[in-house]
């Protein structure tokens, strides 16, 4: 294929007319068609289903650890369930802490102490200084962005590259300027790029000499487990190299087996350093008597152990590969060659990240919702909402049937192909 850019205006023109014929086909289909948020689907959801049976009066509400889980107590989770959430998070149990269905709900909760309390090691609450900054690898996730946002924290943009953030920019950020109190990471399969951070980016986080004593790392080890082929991306422990260099209270660490049980229904945890956990659980008395037990139980007896999530996660690969496989098919057949984008190709995770033609973003959103399929909002994968080059786009392949998404993303790569034509038609007048 001809790439746009080397096309004349009644060229582009003629292409112009053609495409525009083919979204018309597609808008006569009433699609409705959703592609915006990174969920499971319902046979996914099916796997864990033999877990709501593991619970009922005849097998009683007795834990393995002898704590009757219809009553008060465990603030800090199951003995058994801390063991088996520290070990996927390469953690021990007592720098563990199990919460509620959502790691989303404990990074909002461990910003919001901060602001309010400080956090170990604090001079003052967070809330006390004149500015406060949160560095933001971008593209990356928004609902860590909607946080800092909600409390009114400045966020600074980090470029993401393949091996994780930009450590020139991270580093001179964090070591040289005392309002930067934090960084959010995804640090391995990345929402949305899907990049698993280096060994030599991990090491350099390590390494970091914070300007701000009460600098925190949110690590958001979401996909640890959500590898999409056979091949496991490993990724450097940063807790234990933060650990040897005398720094483990710089890091808070989070995960959760909410794409992994169930969406709504799963566990989280939040785990760090002993002075963290500690000072967390004396918070915590104060907002609870304990999380759920009885789903705790539940994900104790159905997978036992790490092993049994592991085994289990087989189940989600196979069902997700076929998704993202046929996405990249598309995504090639469509578009190699015509230099109007690129894109991931993750090992892991649950998205895929696309780049348009500068400017192009917002009106391949556009054109998309008005044939039927939504997208998520361009600019989502930003701070405030807004990308600077208007150009990057976060597909979430996982949700809808394979027929429906074969359908979604060829309007797609149709209205990629619209966006840039329009674009370059605009640049020639």
């Amino acid at each position: 294929m001809v790439p746009y850019q080397q096309l004349g205006v009644k060229e582009l023109e003629e292409v112009y007319d053609g495409l525009m014929a083919q979204y018309k086909e597609f808008q006569a289909k009433n699609l409705k068609l959703d592609m915006s948020r990174g969920k499971p689907d319902a046979h996914q959801l099916g796997f864990a289903d033999a877990m709501l049976d593991t619970v009922s009066s005849a097998a009683g509400a007795i834990s393995q650890s002898g704590v009757d889980c219809r009553n008060y107590g465990c603030l800090d989770g199951l003995p058994e369930v801390k063991q088996m959430m520290a070990d996927m998070l390469e953690v021990t149990p007592d720098e563990i802490i199990v919460g509620g269905n959502s790691s989303l709900n404990l990074m909002f909760d461990a910003v919001s102490r901060a602001m309010i309390l400080g956090v170990y090691g604090s001079d003052k609450p967070w809330c006390k200084e004149p500015v406060i900054k949160f560095l933001c690898p971008v593209p990356g996730y928004d609902r860590h962005f909607a946080i800092t946002q909600h409390f009114g924290i400045q966020m600074v943009n980090i470029d993401m590259t393949p091996d994780g953030p930009d450590m020139d920019q991270v580093e001179d950020c964090v070591n040289n300027d005392p309002a930067v109190k934090g960084i959010w990471c995804v640090p391995k399969y990345s929402n949305p790029t899907g990049a698993v951070y280096s060994k030599e980016t991990v090491e350099r986080f390590s390494r970091l000499r914070p300007a701000a004593r009460d600098f925190r790392i949110f690590w958001d080890n979401a996909y640890c487990v959500h590898r999409i082929y056979d091949e496991d991306v490993p990724l450097t422990n940063l807790f234990e190299l933060l650990k040897k260099n005398g720094k483990a209270d710089m890091l808070f660490l989070f995960g959760s087996t909410s794409k992994i049980s169930y969406a709504g229904g799963g566990l989280a945890a939040m785990a760090g350093s002993r002075n963290n956990i500690e000072l967390t659980k004396k918070q915590l008395s104060i907002q609870t008597i304990g999380y759920d037990k009885i789903s705790q139980l539940m994900h104790a007896r159905y997978f036992k152990n790490f092993d049994g999530i592991k085994a289990h996660m087989q189940l989600h690969a196979d069902a997700v590969r076929p998704k993202f496989q046929l996405v990249d098919r598309i995504l090639t057949q469509e578009l190699d060659g015509l230099e109007i984008g690129r894109w991931t190709k993750p090992m892991g995770g649950y998205f895929i990240s696309f780049d348009t033609l500068e400017n192009c973003a917002k009106r391949t959103v556009s054109l998309c919702k008005e044939a039927g399929v939504v997208m998520t909002p361009a600019g989502a994968s930003f701070p405030y909402g807004i990308d600077p080059y208007d150009r990057n786009i976060r597909i979430a392949p996982t949700f809808p049937g394979i027929e429906e998404l074969e359908l979604a993303a060829r309007l797609f790569c149709l209205c990629v192909k619209l966006a840039a034509v329009e674009y370059y038609l605009t640049v020639s007048v």
